[in-house]
């Protein structure tokens, strides 16, 4: 790995973290964004695999309740899981840019739902059939690009789910889908000693980065880090769109 790679996965962590820290989301498709400008997705993402374990278990515990927050979102998460295992699956079999197109578009999607305020009635109330839905296809996308926010914000606002659940839910999801992606990982041999390695050293990162997030975000409004968070997705997305043609 040269300097500059380094360099990038470390400042990509740091403001990832950062953002995560202070609104609840958004470390791994900022990571996995950033860093497939560089290299391929499947790098990208195991590069982030163990910094997200450490950034979801941070923000499950911050919200506190968590037992409660895991029987109420067991299904949709186990489901997430199954969908994380089928697209990693596809993503070590198929590896190849084309993907980043993918999660070029799963960024506007993004963009365009919270931009739009959109409300999606497809079940008037929120079912275990929605949970299963919702639940494969963003483990399904989180699979093959680390992108499940797209698909697990339908859910939230078809769920009319509270911030806390939001994030609970989105976190628990993300969690158990990186903990797929390992064993499948591993199982392909798809880590490096030196990607190991150098992954872990990412947690002192995150831990500082996520410690000044959770600080920032008891003094300043969301909002303001949302509207930088957005700008910089959507430049991401139009730069992946323009080298994946």
């Amino acid at each position: 790995m040269g300097s500059e790679f380094l360099i990038l996965l470390s400042v990509s962590i740091f403001f990832a973290s950062l953002v995560h820290g202070s609104i609840g989301f958004g470390f791994p498709l900022i990571t996995t964004s950033l860093l497939a400008l560089y290299t391929d997705l499947q790098t990208a993402i195991i590069y982030t695999l163990i910094p997200t374990l450490l950034v979801n278990l941070i923000s499950i515990f911050s919200e506190g309740k968590i037992l409660s927050a895991i029987k109420k979102f067991w299904l949709l998460a186990l489901f997430a899981s199954l969908g994380s295992a089928f697209g990693t699956f596809i993503l070590i079999s198929f590896n190849n840019d084309s993907f980043k197109l993918l999660l070029a578009f799963s960024i506007l999607v993004y963009l365009l739902i919270d931009f739009k305020k959109m409300q999606f009635n497809f079940f008037e109330k929120k079912t275990k059939l929605s949970q299963v839905i919702f639940g494969i296809n963003a483990g399904l996308l989180g699979g093959l690009t680390n992108a499940m926010g797209p698909i697990l914000i339908i859910y939230t606002l078809e769920s009319k789910l509270s911030k806390k659940d939001t994030i609970q839910a989105s976190n628990i999801c993300f969690f158990l889908g990186k903990v797929i992606q390992i064993v499948f990982f591993s199982m392909a041999s798809a880590f490096t000693s030196s990607e190991l390695n150098i992954s872990f050293l990412m947690l002192l990162i995150v831990i500082v980065a996520m410690y000044i997030g959770v600080k920032i975000k008891n003094r300043i409004e969301a909002r303001v880090y949302k509207k930088i968070v957005k700008l910089l997705l959507f430049i991401i997305s139009i730069i992946l769109i323009s080298k994946s043609i």
